[in-house]
């Protein structure tokens, strides 16, 4: 006799898709990009499929193996990828995830390419060496004969790999590798030099401490030259097809981030071409680093909805006491905060990718917003990631301790944006630095904070706040995160009372704008409309 009978276990949440999200549907239309719509439920639905997950289940539970030496013992640098990971990546640069929008003069483009990135959530790994292509292009564009030979190869929609010469192939990817072991994020400390060539090359020694995607054809670096840091091109093989001596010495052994290869690699006199002035380095490649700060953003809000969906989607099948736990006051209470707080990071994101993407076409008023609001918001929708990943494992109880429900590894995933690009303080203390360097930044942000003025006291009351507090200069690098804080919630609220459902912009100011809000996810205040907020994470299994 059998034991016993399985019930009232959640059925598997795969059929829906994953697009279906009415933040982001909103934000396409609102950002110009409704056009793309038909793109992006067609990433959704295959994101909702079995195969997809699978995918993304198999590319971390294999993860990729360095192989320094062929079998005679010839240096050959190689990272082996299981091919569920070739998988991710095809699906990802064929649907112009990656470089495509600087070949799309459409208006809207680049939020086309944000809302893709942020559908194609089967798995963050395969998203690093696609961010980092998208963001090449423009600090490449700073040397404009290196940009006319690979950025075409860079935006063209085809999976190309394995190494070979870059000019040889159909397509490439291109990657970033700045942080050494003494530096970290003070990349002015950096010690690889580099040495000119008779024949306009430079050749570069010296050591990488954290270079990720390895196997990507190009990548964007930073040396040391008589006039100081120099960002220079490195390819991974030559011309003649040998490969060049960027040496991998090993794989890191991450907290998550599983699928994604990240290397410490040895110069030894690797050929490189400069990119940009040279002693202008920083300030070269931080073209690089704002984009790759502006899928922070993205992935960060990505990952909040994903854990609210399957958190969303568990409450609705699991029955305890007698109901469904999504019909119990409290537990709707977390659901609808965990939505809440997924809603104002996705309307934040496609805000931002409005505003790059109208920067991009030559909008100066956009380009000040952006500077500021983007450090602002880097830093604040990363920080929340984590907490709010932990609170939707919590929503599953021990199933979602356990491997195969899937949020343990979106809560590995979770603290990495925050990490990436600049940790909490530094992306706080670079909000200061606009400030003080582009104050034509704050009137911007305020510009915009401001189209609500009058729409909701509480926000109304919560920019004052946030203008007072920039007026006390000699504690303001003290209370950076704070500052930080601040504006980004006005920001987020005035976001929300502008485009958002009535209800998610009531309970917004509500919970994070006024009052003794309560610390924890759940401790939304009584008298608030919770369903629609549950009912727009709840996914729709066809």
């Amino acid at each position: 006799m059998p034991t016993h009978e399985v019930f009232n276990q959640v059925p598997p949440m795969i059929g829906h898709d994953v697009a279906d999200d009415p933040a982001l549907l909103d934000g396409l239309a609102r950002e110009d990009a409704a056009w793309a719509l038909p793109e992006v439920h067609e990433l959704g639905v295959l994101g909702g499929t079995e195969r997809a997950q699978e995918w993304g289940r198999l590319a971390n539970e294999n993860p990729p193996v360095l192989r320094t030496h062929d079998r005679y013992g010839h240096r050959v640098d190689e990272v082996e990828y299981h091919p569920s990971w070739h998988e991710l990546m095809n699906v990802a640069v064929t649907h112009g995830l990656h470089g495509a929008p600087w070949a799309d003069d459409r208006p809207g483009a680049h939020v086309a390419r944000a809302a893709k990135f942020y559908v194609w959530r089967v798995d963050a790994g395969h998203g690093c060496p696609i961010s980092m292509t998208y963001a090449s292009v423009p600090a490449l564009r700073q040397t404009p004969e290196l940009a006319a030979q690979y950025e075409p190869l860079l935006a063209k929609p085809e999976y190309d790999h394995g190494l070979r010469a870059p000019l040889t192939k159909n397509a490439l990817l291109a990657g970033m590798s700045m942080t050494e072991k003494q530096g970290g994020s003070d990349v002015r400390a950096n010690t690889t030099r580099a040495t000119l060539q008779p024949d306009g090359t430079y050749t570069l020694v010296g050591h990488k401490w954290f270079t990720s995607a390895p196997m990507c054809d190009l990548f964007l670096t930073l040396a040391q030259t008589e006039a100081g840091v120099t960002c220079f091109l490195v390819p991974r093989v030559l011309p003649d097809g040998t490969l060049n001596p960027l040496r991998l010495m090993r794989l890191k052994d991450k907290l998550g981030n599983k699928s994604n290869a990240s290397s410490e690699i040895e110069y030894e006199n690797a050929v490189a071409h400069r990119v940009g002035e040279e002693g202008r380095g920083v300030r070269t490649i931080i073209e690089m680093v704002n984009m790759t700060r502006l899928d922070c953003v993205i992935g960060a809000a990505s990952g909040m909805r994903a854990g609210v969906t399957m958190a969303a989607h568990h409450a609705a099948h699991r029955r305890s006491f007698g109901k469904y736990l999504a019909e119990h006051a409290l537990m709707r209470n977390v659901l609808a905060d965990l939505s809440l707080e997924s809603e104002a990071a996705t309307v934040l994101m496609t805000r931002l990718a409005g505003a790059t993407d109208r920067s991009v076409r030559g909008d100066a008023s956009e380009t000040a917003f952006k500077r500021l609001a983007l450090a602002v918001s880097k830093y604040w929708v990363c920080k929340r990631w984590p907490s709010h990943a932990a609170e939707s494992l919590e929503c599953l109880g021990g199933n979602g301790y356990v491997e195969d429900s899937g949020m343990p590894r979106l809560f590995r995933e979770s603290p990495l944006n925050s990490i990436w690009e600049g940790s909490g303080n530094v992306a706080s203390l670079d909000v200061l630095r606009a400030m003080v360097k582009e104050p034509e930044t704050v009137g911007a942000f305020f510009d915009e904070v401001d189209l609500a003025a009058g729409a909701d006291p509480r926000l109304d009351e919560a920019i004052r706040k946030a203008k007072d507090s920039l007026t006390d200069v000699a504690t303001i690098e003290l209370r950076a995160r704070r500052v930080t804080e601040q504006l980004a919630l006005i920001l987020q609220g005035s976001l929300l009372v502008r485009h958002g459902h009535p209800a998610v912009a009531d309970a917004f100011c509500a919970s994070r704008l006024t009052g003794d809000h309560g610390l924890a996810f759940g401790t939304l205040p009584a008298g608030l409309d919770l369903t629609p907020l549950i009912d727009r994470a709840t996914p729709k299994i066809a």
